[in-house]
């Protein structure tokens, strides 16, 4: 086995010239109670843009290898790991379950990760992947679509006729909510900011789009369902937002008396300033989902094999095209996921 390796490693916080393809990284050595993949893909997230950037309060140790979302065959096996066997298909859960041995923080940004040929992961982290689930799925599964299902599934639990209002709708999360309301069998009503995206989620299954380029998202709202009214009219039953950016002061104005808010992260901007006697007028639910669960993951895995759910993806490129698989997710060039294969 070559003792180097192709690999897309960041060596300092910066822009987009901060991801540097490499075509000699040094192999990592497997170690004790972990693995070594060959990493067949690995996708794409935003938190890789701001691994990249850096993040206040977050010290990511450098070099580092960004990547979590991961799907391939194990190669080789350390020390003290057992039920796993070589060639064996698996994808990654990218938070370690708790243990003496287990990582600190998550794959991809606290330690090396999947933007590479290979990569050494703590056995507790595999989920075995069966034969009829591409690799490409695999690792589109769980920091997006896991994301989603407990927000929209576990936390939100959305229902069939209930109206859901989705923001930032075309991206990985985004499309995944989309997918798991009408899975559900809800009413969706997307938001995206072109007339391309708008077409490509009316093709996924949402009922209406809202351009937010070219109208207010509550103003759309309101004429589509009405407007909010203390006697219980118009509005709608969930919005689904994890943009933030100053957003929810609109967004809690198209809730019904009794609706509930969810959101999964704010990467447009996390300082909110809202009205809260809406909150208590119209009896209000904000619902924070943090992450994911083992079960999350198992859940999307059985759905993508019965076809009821398979993830979005835009395109898979080589890893030697990184820095432009980040231009497109950084400028938000993107419905779905994008996978990149080392």
């Amino acid at each position: 086995m070559p003792l180097s390796m192709r690999a897309a490693v960041v060596h300092a916080h910066g822009g987009p010239n901060a991801t540097v393809f490499e075509r000699d990284y040094p192999r990592p050595l497997v170690k004790p109670g972990c693995v070594l993949l060959r990493v067949r893909a690995c996708s794409l997230n935003y938190h890789d843009i701001f691994t990249r950037r850096s993040m206040p309060g977050i010290k990511v140790p450098l070099p580092i290898i960004v990547g979590s979302d991961i799907a391939g065959e194990i190669l080789e096996i350390g020390v003290g790991v057992v039920g796993f066997a070589i060639g064996e298909r698996v994808m990654v859960d990218p938070l370690p379950l708790s243990g003496v041995d287990a990582p600190k923080g998550m794959i991809g940004e606290m330690y090396d990760g999947g933007r590479a040929e290979y990569c050494v992961v703590y056995a507790p982290q595999l989920v075995k992947l069966p034969d009829d689930v591409s690799f490409e799925v695999a690792a589109s599964l769980p920091l997006a679509y896991a994301t989603a299902h407990r927000m929209m599934v576990t936390i939100g639990q959305v229902k069939a006729g209930e109206t859901v209002l989705i923001l930032g709708a075309s991206g990985g999360v985004g499309t995944a909510c989309v997918m798991l309301a009408k899975l559900a069998g809800a009413s969706v009503i997307a938001c995206a900011g072109s007339d391309d995206k708008a077409a490509r989620l009316h093709a996924l299954g949402a009922d209406h789009v809202i351009n937010y380029k070219t109208t207010t998202v509550m103003e759309a709202t309101h004429a589509l369902v009405g407007k909010p009214r203390i006697t219980g009219t118009g509005g709608v039953d969930v919005v689904v937002n994890f943009t933030g950016g100053n957003s929810w002061q609109e967004n809690i104005r198209c809730l019904k008396v009794g609706g509930r808010l969810l959101t999964c992260g704010a990467t447009a901007g996390y300082d909110e300033q809202i009205d809260v006697r809406y909150i208590w007028t119209f009896e209000l639910k904000l619902m924070g989902s943090n992450g994911w669960r083992r079960e999350d993951i198992t859940a999307l895995i059985e759905l993508a094999r019965s076809k009821r759910m398979v993830p979005m993806i835009d395109r898979v490129l080589p890893l030697e095209d990184i820095r432009e698989a980040e231009r497109l997710m950084e400028e938000r060039e993107v419905f779905g996921k994008i996978v990149v294969t080392p």
